[in-house]
């Protein structure tokens, strides 16, 4: 195995024959000495397992930070967006398919040090760990976390949840919100035969994991696939989950995929598709239900939930107008609305910007 050095990995056990257990997704991938786990960067050296990608950066770009998306927490603020290669999952319409289905170990090198500065140069507020499933690579996005709260940025996933009670405790050592990202409703057949997961259920257990043991900010998203995982029924069951275990004021959004990698012969997901999905969470009782991937759309918006104004007007992944005060209640009727920070308009081009 060729491999470079990486660092040693946190979240693994040793096991008899050099053999160790993986402990960082809900794969639990049992690897062989000099084999590698299903993520492609995982692997046992010498009965020891190496994170491979510790300080290899594949992608880094300022981003929006609703574009991850998380509209509910800090709103117009900039996030540096990082990942790294590999993946815990083999999704067939993966629109990052060139950095998080390569199995090979690329990338620029970075120490934790050198991420956070960047982000700072950027004149970020905070680090996204995105593109790929974060909790691969957790031990390194851990290191640079911890550095980034202590210069005053915040930290953010974007993960599709097939995690371990194990990686959810050392996110609550650095993380401060997180976007997880279900795929057709977690459909079990859509997950097996698109994704490669034989069962969604670990998402859920994550997910009361997150609530039960962390104060993370949690957003939810549904990518709605057309012809194969846009089943109403689990749309119905999921939102019925996330309104029984955490409330009607958790937002969500249902997301338009569109044609990528090996699904390019599928088309994109029709509006009426995912209106009738955002109808199915209203009337479960969800207050702060979006549609996603659709620019322009009425339901980009955020309503208040007891007057129906537009409290926060938005154009794609763009804030046009604010009509919230300095608690974040309604300007028409006092109502509190659940997002987290503030904004004050800007004095160039008219734009708003986050203030902590």
């Amino acid at each position: 195995m060729i491999n470079p050095p990486g660092k040693e990995a946190i979240l693994y056990e040793k096991m008899p024959d050099d053999k160790v257990k993986c402990t960082a997704c809900a794969r639990y991938c049992e690897v062989k000495k000099d084999q590698i786990g299903l993520c492609g960067i995982r692997g046992n050296e010498n009965g020891k397992l190496q994170l491979y990608v510790y300080g290899k950066v594949i992608s880094g770009h300022v981003d929006p930070i609703e574009k991850k998306p998380l509209i509910h927490y800090f709103p117009g603020s900039k996030v540096y967006s990082i990942a790294t290669t590999g993946c815990n999952w083999l999704c067939r319409y993966c629109q990052n398919s060139d950095i998080s289905q390569r199995r090979k170990v690329e990338g620029i090198d970075m120490s934790p040090d050198d991420v956070v500065n960047t982000a700072i140069q950027y004149g970020a507020h905070g680090i996204a760990y995105t593109y790929n499933e974060p909790s691969i690579f957790i031990e390194y996005a851990r290191d640079c976390g911890v550095i980034a709260r202590k210069k005053g940025l915040f930290n953010v996933f974007v993960s599709n949840g097939y995690d371990t009670p194990e990686s959810v405790s050392m996110m609550n050592e650095f993380l401060d919100g997180i976007t997880v990202d279900f795929k057709g409703s977690a459909e079990p057949e859509f997950t097996r035969k698109f994704i490669g997961v034989p069962d969604p259920q670990p998402i859920f257990d994550t997910l009361l994991n997150i609530r039960d043991k962390t104060k993370i900010h949690l957003e939810i998203t549904d990518l709605i696939v057309p012809k194969v995982g846009d089943n109403l029924d689990y749309a119905k069951k999921l939102s019925k989950f996330i309104y029984d275990e955490f409330g009607p004021e958790i937002p969500i959004h249902f997301l338009r995929f569109h044609p990528d990698y090996k699904m390019m012969d599928y088309p994109s997901t029709p509006i009426e598709t995912l209106e009738k999905h955002y109808d199915i969470a209203r009337d479960v009782g969800l207050k702060y239900v979006y549609l996603g991937n659709v620019p322009g759309h009425k339901l980009e918006h955020t309503y208040c939930s007891e007057c129906k104004k537009i409290v926060v007007d938005r154009y794609g992944f763009n804030i046009v107008s604010w009509n919230l005060d300095e608690n974040n209640c309604c300007l028409f009727c006092s109502n509190p609305i659940p997002i987290t920070g503030k904004l004050q308009k800007g004095y160039k081009e008219d734009r708003f910007q986050f203030v902590s």
